[in-house]
């Protein structure tokens, strides 16, 4: 492959993910990224029981009207509540038992005065009504918001998505990662010659008198708010089921109607994906709401329990291999990726945005255990190494805490290398198995910090992890061997590395593989040989000096 043509894809993956607010560079935080991405007085005294999402789309007006019935339990007494909801949209009312509650807005944010008195421990519910034209999404799913398209016979075709900008540009809700809401309805109203597809199982589909049709989709499991979506188009559907870790799951599929037969074939990787990632991963953590693909107009994104398809039916990134290695074109990097998310994202959600790193990090790691599992481990090592032209090291993977801002962009191929590095320094692939699987069981249905990550990985790989993550993680620097060689004594030591940086790590001579143990200070071993590799597993830099 050219030079050119190498750097046209690294590039094109970076802009996909610039626009979920990867590549931005921003250091001058404002208040309202604060009431965004900080767990507010207003946010924190009540906790997440229920939504009742119930709305309108007006595809012809590009308009969507309703309500959001949201229940909680109360933690502390306290009278005012945080709402979030983004211009263009309007709250036009909130009601708690009927009656109309004050609400003050501070640009997103929108504080409701309750009237009744919180008492520790009981449930309530209160109704935020809410209209508007939302965003619209020019280059979705990157910058967010509705996707108002059609398709090739000229039918509506209209999707939603919001990772990064935040659930809050379509629906109201308490729009931070590390609450999810318990279970959910979904309730779409759209004209009745389309079908929606939203998250969890349909539990009834109601046609009305104006012509409309309203579907209800019930989520048994917790969801993020940003993985609850409305696709709308000209679907057909079809399914299967799948003997898994837990027993059957129903697998769906719902395509536009053109695309049918394609369809068929090429979601066989679904299946695939699976298999693979019940063995490394455990069981599909959404069994009660099934596994479903939804076709959309954009490129995908990984939707709880509907995982959203835009690949164009190609092998790949579009047709491309983000790796240069040919092992990309193994299999579709849309159902591969994003139904991974359902393990990293879904199951396992990061409490503070900034710690996104958690879900594109284990979730592109996922795409090579999904070649390991069918093609072996030296096909997946070369795969995963081959990602690394697309590292920049521009700037640390995790972000900035209570801004809801991200790390670097990073965070998917360097992430997916960590990950590989650290599977070398444990020597046991079973164990390692063992301890991916056991994350997804300690950490089911959770919202985790990056702290939370690194010491069960340190626990559970019986190693000091600290220095590791910290060179890592938080910085940008690329460990570096120095080392020489004079007659049969190698010497050697770790450059560009932060405090107390000690890994160990193997190195080949003679058709021989050996383990030496560097610090920063230098060490020395005896070799029969006048030169050293360097072992391509571990993400690292050397310098022979």
């Amino acid at each position: 492959m050219k030079q050119t043509a190498l750097v046209l894809i690294t590039l094109f993956f970076f802009l996909s993910c610039q626009g979920q607010g990867l590549l931005t560079d921003k250091n001058n935080f404002t208040r309202q990224d604060t009431l965004r991405g900080s767990i507010t007085p207003e946010r924190e005294w009540w906790d997440l029981t229920y939504y009742h999402l119930d709305i309108e789309v007006i595809p012809d007006d590009k308009f969507i009207s309703g309500k959001n019935t949201i229940h909680y339990k109360v933690l502390q007494s306290q009278q005012v509540m945080q709402i979030d909801l983004q211009h263009p949209l309007k709250i036009t009312k909130v009601l708690q038992n009927g009656k109309a509650l004050e609400v003050k807005h501070d640009g997103n944010a929108h504080f409701v005065s309750l009237l009744e008195n919180q008492k520790i421990g009981t449930v309530n519910s209160i109704d935020v009504y809410y209209e508007g034209h939302p965003k619209e999404a020019k280059r979705a799913p990157w910058d967010g918001g509705f996707s108002w398209k059609k398709d090739k016979n000229g039918n509506h075709f209209i999707a939603t998505s919001c990772q990064g900008l935040g659930a809050s540009v379509w629906w109201p809700n308490k729009d931070h990662m590390y609450d999810e809401v318990d279970s959910m309805l979904i309730s779409v109203t759209n004209p009745k010659t389309l079908t929606n597809v939203s998250n969890g199982r349909l539990r009834a589909l109601v046609e009305n008198k104006n012509n409309t049709v309203t579907s209800h989709w019930f989520v048994n499991n917790p969801i993020n708010n940003y993985g609850v979506n409305v696709n709308i188009g000209d679907y057909v559907n079809f399914s299967e089921v799948y003997n898994g870790e837990k027993g059957d799951l129903d697998m769906n599929y719902y395509v536009l109607r053109d695309h049918l037969e394609t369809a068929k074939t090429h979601f066989k990787d679904a299946p695939k994906m699976m298999k693979a990632f019940e063995h490394w991963f455990g069981p599909y953590p959404f069994y009660e709401d099934s596994f479903k693909l939804v076709e959309v107009p954009y490129l995908g994104m990984e939707h709880q329990s509907s995982v959203t398809y835009g690949n164009k039916y190609k092998q790949g990134y579009l047709g491309r291999d983000l790796s240069g290695t040919g092992l990309g074109l193994k299999f579709d990097f849309i159902i591969i990726h994003e139904a991974g998310h359902e393990w990293f994202a879904n199951n396992i959600t990061n409490k503070d945005i900034a710690d996104m790193w958690i879900h594109e990090g284990f979730t592109s790691y996922s795409e090579n255990l999904f070649l390991d599992y069918y093609y072996g481990k030296e096909a997946s090592a070369d795969y995963v190494i081959g990602t690394r032209r697309n590292i920049q090291n521009d700037k640390p993977l995790i972000g900035n805490y209570n801004v809801n801002n991200e790390g670097s962009s990073d965070m998917y191929y360097k992430g997916a290398n960590i990950l590989h590095t650290l599977r070398q320094l444990i020597e046991d692939d079973e164990k390692w198995r063992g301890i991916l699987r056991g994350m997804n069981a300690e950490f089911y249905h959770q919202t985790v910090t990056t702290d939370q990550i690194e010491n069960y990985l340190s626990k559970e790989t019986g190693k000091d992890l600290t220095a590791f993550f910290n060179q890592y993680l938080r910085t940008i620097k690329i460990p570096t061997l120095e080392y020489s060689i004079s007659d049969t004594l190698l010497k050697f030591r770790w450059t560009n590395t932060v405090e107390n940086f000690d890994m160990p790590i193997q190195v080949e001579f003679n058709d021989q593989s050996k383990w030496i143990f560097p610090t920063t200070e230098w060490q020395s071993t005896e070799i029969v040989s006048k030169k050293i590799k360097i072992d391509r597993d571990f993400y690292v830099k050397s310098k022979k000096i």
